[in-house]
């Protein structure tokens, strides 16, 4: 097996660090809550007037016209995303621009208002990174005060989107690096998240729940559910969702670049986006591949929580849904890239359960992390966090596919800025 590295040691000066930036990290924290609920307040009423009035599709073209000219005349390099929170932690040069969360948010709920397919981790993150950087800039915090509120900021904007504390405080500790992990700044990242979680919470939001029930099988040490033939397609199906990641990353970085070598007027770019996704939906005679995915406007559709339940999700439902939010991504409009992974997976993880036999929920729940794993090299973080949502018990099907699906995802995950320290294949080189 490919050895990750991770690095624990924490020093007095590590500790004299935290205490100096607690005074920021709570009402950053706090901040970032309550922002994030007003997003996702803002994302489930602009998904329900798209379920109610379906012609507000026709608008996809308009919608990413305004949010090229919107980026262009007051978003200067707020359009890099998460990348440029992930540059500015690993480079500081005051980057990070206060007006990326009022961007990215109007922006993301504007994309799901028309129809595009995206997801909500990246605006949260996003905001999390922008507001953390105003009280950097406000109180002129430099050196690794001011690293540890970004990442901090990261977390706290994960942990509101989904309600996973303790996965988002590794994920940006996780996702800066191939290879190597350090977790000095795992405890600022973590208070930062169960904040921020608490806080959005508190304004009244609640998160989809996903049950996965198994009743069969044995269990390991009274604790973890363990039976051979679901743990063997567990590593075989991480395989598959690497590969899947790889694919999703791919084509998100090579659609873009080839759109703006054949499309030579950038305002055309989000209009040909438009006619695509549409033509693709009406030929498909479904909508269900749209928007965020969680949920579909009738009881019948597919969604991340059908795929946990129905024995009749289409086997190409995965295919269907990374086109089209490769697309929406790639050619002008805004939004994540993790809820859609989530459906990918889960749709796929269903497929692979209804071939083989074994119960749609947990291969949904397994497919639902690993594809994310995968597509961000996060296996800890996908691990931790299917724990969470899904319940602890599962943690050695969930992180042998996550593993798997790291493997073999390659080393271009859905964020570019993301550095290689060491190689996933390092190990076989050095048993060549």
């Amino acid at each position: 097996m490919i050895k990750n590295k991770f690095s624990f040691a924490v020093s007095n000066a590590d500790v004299k660090h935290f205490f100096s930036i607690l005074i920021f990290l709570i009402p950053a924290s706090i901040a970032i809550g309550i922002s994030v609920a007003f997003f996702l307040w803002l994302l489930d009423v602009a998904t329900q007037l798209r379920f109610q009035f379906p012609k507000l599709m026709f608008l996809l073209p308009i919608a990413g016209i305004v949010i090229y000219l919107l980026y262009k005349r007051a978003g200067k390099n707020a359009g890099a995303g998460n990348n440029l929170i992930i540059d500015e932690i690993h480079e500081p040069v005051n980057a990070v621009p206060g007006r990326m969360a009022p961007l990215i948010l109007f922006s993301t709920v504007l994309t799901h208002l028309v129809g595009g397919s995206a997801g909500r981790e990246g605006t949260a993150v996003q905001m999390g990174g922008s507001i953390s950087s105003v009280i950097i800039k406000k109180f002129k915090l430099h050196g690794i005060q001011k690293k540890w509120l970004l990442m901090a900021g990261m977390s706290a904007g994960f942990a509101a989107v989904f309600g996973t504390p303790i996965a988002a405080s590794i994920f940006a500790l996780e996702v800066l690096a191939i290879g190597k992990t350090k977790f000095q700044a795992w405890i600022p990242c973590l208070v930062a998240a169960f904040v921020a979680h608490f806080t959005c919470l508190a304004c009244g939001i609640s998160h989809t729940v996903y049950t996965v029930k198994l009743v069969t099988a044995s269990h390991l040490l009274s604790y973890f559910h363990f039976d051979t033939s679901y743990l063997i397609l567990a590593i075989i199906s991480g395989v598959l969702f690497g590969l899947v990641a790889r694919l999703f990353s791919f084509s998100v970085h090579q659609l873009k670049e080839v759109s703006q070598q054949w499309i030579k007027n950038p305002l055309l770019i989000p209009v040909v986006a438009s006619v695509l996704i549409l033509a693709i939906s009406y030929a498909l005679g479904t909508f269900d591949y749209l928007g965020l995915g969680v949920t579909a406007s009738s009881p019948s559709g597919t969604s991340i929580v059908s795929a946990f339940t129905s024995t009749h999700i289409d086997y190409s439902a995965w295919f269907w849904k990374l086109l089209l939010t490769v697309i929406t991504l790639s050619m002008g409009f805004k939004g994540g890239e993790v809820t859609p992974l989530f459906f990918i997976g889960a749709t796929l993880g269903n497929s692979i359960a209804v071939i083989s036999g074994v119960p749609i929920d947990l291969f949904a729940a397994v497919g639902f992390v690993a594809v994310f794993a995968g597509a961000a090299n996060t296996p800890l973080a996908c691990t931790i966090m299917g724990m969470e949502l899904f319940g602890g018990e599962y943690a050695l099907y969930l992180g042998a596919a996550c593993y798997m699906a790291y493997y073999f995802s390659g080393h271009s995950g859905i964020y570019k800025s993301q550095r290689v320290v060491s190689r996933k294949d390092a190990l076989l080189s050095k048993l060549k």
